[in-house]
């Protein structure tokens, strides 16, 4: 006869070795990140901890290509980072197999030291996507391009639809974050851009 005890103990067994594996896979992944200076150390990262933005805010999004010149890539992350944006991308050079391509040119635009190499390397708090679903969602054909997205845009698109929320208006040019801040405004959006502009003039 089938023991209920033993199968409880079987089923928790079970649930404990995926849980340790999910751990430990994770724990490598992270380690992977912070030897391709993409991720901070912890000390790094508790020091440099930015509040997130808040369920009702509208996080600036700037639409770009890998085919984009690093240094404007650079410029726009550092401006980026005064408003807590998000630079995201339609897919990865190389394609979607191909990690390293991706994770070296994150670490070209996010270092501080563009001559820096290694895990040490101080990093840009910017977070960077690869988003395909919302390029399609906003109809973007051509980048640089701006949205004011609700919530959080840099959830994983694999677990999102496309009704998730989307940008009232989508601004067009290789313009400073300023200009296509103000541009946006002029559209109609002051109020998704308030923030923002805040943010990028006090500092």
């Amino acid at each position: 006869m089938p023991d209920a005890r033993m199968d409880a103990r079987a089923r928790a067994a079970a649930g404990n070795g995926a849980a340790r594996l999910a751990a430990q896979r994770e724990a490598q992944a992270k380690r992977l990140r912070q030897a391709l200076g993409l991720e901070p150390s912890e000390e790094k990262a508790l020091a440099k901890t930015v509040p997130a933005p808040a369920a009702k805010s509208w996080v600036p999004v700037l639409f770009v290509s890998s085919s984009m010149p690093v240094p404007v890539l650079r410029a726009y992350a550092a401006q980026l980072e005064r408003v807590q944006g998000v630079l995201a991308f339609r897919g990865m050079p190389g394609g979607l197999r191909k990690v390293g391509p991706m994770a070296k040119l994150s670490a070209e635009i996010l270092r501080l030291d563009p001559g820096c190499e290694g895990p040490g390397c101080a990093m840009r708090n910017v977070q960077i996507i690869v988003d395909p679903i919302v390029f399609r969602q906003h109809g973007v054909t051509r980048v640089p391009a701006l949205a004011m997205i609700p919530g959080d845009p840099t959830q994983a698109y694999c677990e999102r639809d496309d009704e998730s929320p989307r940008a009232a208006y989508l601004v067009f040019g290789d313009s400073a974050l300023a200009g296509l801040l103000a541009e946006y405004a002029r559209l109609g959006g002051s109020k998704e851009v308030q923030d923002a502009q805040a943010r990028l003039g006090s500092l």
